[in-house]
């Protein structure tokens, strides 16, 4: 196509997963060359305006990370390990974890400072809200402390902010993190690909079995739709001098109990299936839960809406709906299915 042999060339690493493909979803639309990277086939979005090139490779295999992003002008790491139900409950010592979350990360440092660019390669990197649960809110990652962080995901996601930090001041990369609050499908994806909270539950919802809290569900969520979190990203790379060398919150901005989110899944998937609300009840907590689990994870700044003018699209009882549509016209094999 014509003007693409000039056009920067922007890699996406982790494409295959729900974050990935809503952003190489967006990133479709633009004059690009899009190079999408994935451990599994990706999701190449219909009638492109970028010219995309599709990889599936295994990044922890030596080497294979410099391959990715070699020539890329831009790169977008949404790699994360992925470890049953969620990403978040990773344990301590788990080696190939640490390799996933944090070693990727050197590993694109490394292969852009040896390609020694005339101009540094931007690097966004998606982070979590949940870094913030317990340290100072702070717009870059200098200061906080992974001795306060109480999971080993967000001590991986630390660190793999701060050498992020570390390559832009050493004029390696511009790079930048943002820091995401909770994302969920609207049900426009492949429905195994969200493994999160809102999709399970809607799953449960639809398949007639009450949604469980723990602590009362008093503990509080700030809500994205997975589109919105994807045009954070392209909103960043429009303003990357803005937002370079900074750890930028992104969420919604309104702030949701846990027990208020399920009441709301409820409804919806009622509204889809004609039958009563299930029921969502007070549970003892599971073996694999976390202090994090009790923490509110919320918005405290809104500086990255002001420096980018990214602002979110779609109001949580839209995407919520969107989602029990889907769900509740999937079949119910496919829906018992998806949890097991």
């Amino acid at each position: 196509m014509p003007g693409h042999a000039t056009a920067p060339l922007i890699t996406v690493l982790g494409a295959s997963g729900l974050l990935g493909t809503a952003v190489s979803r967006e990133l479709a639309r633009r004059n690009v060359r899009l190079r999408l990277v994935g451990r599994r086939a990706v999701a190449v979005p219909p009638r492109p305006v970028a010219l995309i090139e599709e990889r599936r490779v295994d990044l922890t295999r030596p080497g294979a990370v410099a391959e990715a992003v070699a020539g890329s002008d831009a790169v977008v790491h949404l790699v994360a390990h992925i470890s049953g139900a969620g990403t978040w409950r990773v344990a301590d010592g788990d080696a190939l974890a640490e390799r996933v979350n944090v070693g990727l990360v050197h590993d694109v440092i490394g292969a852009l400072r040896a390609e020694r660019r005339e101009r540094p390669a931007a690097l966004l990197f998606s982070g979590s809200l949940s870094q913030s649960a317990s340290v100072p809110a702070a717009p870059a990652a200098a200061g906080v402390h992974p001795e306060s962080l109480l999971t080993t995901y967000d001590r991986h996601k630390l660190a793999a902010e701060r050498a992020i930090a570390d390559a832009t001041a050493q004029g390696v990369v511009r790079g930048a993190t943002l820091r995401l609050s909770t994302l969920y499908s609207l049900g426009t994806d492949a429905p195994d690909l969200d493994r999160g909270v809102v999709a399970a539950m809607t799953r449960r919802a639809v398949a007639g079995q009450p949604l469980t809290v723990w602590h009362g569900g008093t503990a509080k969520r700030d809500l994205l739709g997975i589109d919105d979190a994807a045009r954070a990203f392209t909103s960043a790379l429009d303003a990357l001098d803005a937002v370079t060398g900074g750890a930028w919150e992104v969420g919604s901005g309104e702030q949701t109990s846990v027990a208020e989110l399920f009441q709301a899944i409820a409804r919806a998937v009622a509204r889809h299936t004609g039958l009563p609300p299930v029921p969502v009840v007070d549970t003892v907590p599971a073996d694999f839960a976390l202090p994090t689990d009790q923490l509110d994870f919320v918005l405290r700044s809104a500086r990255f809406r002001e420096l980018t003018g990214w602002t979110p699209r779609v109001p949580l009882r839209e995407g919520l709906d969107r989602l029990a549509a889907a769900v509740a016209g999937q079949p119910a094999a496919a829906v018992a299915g998806l949890d097991s």
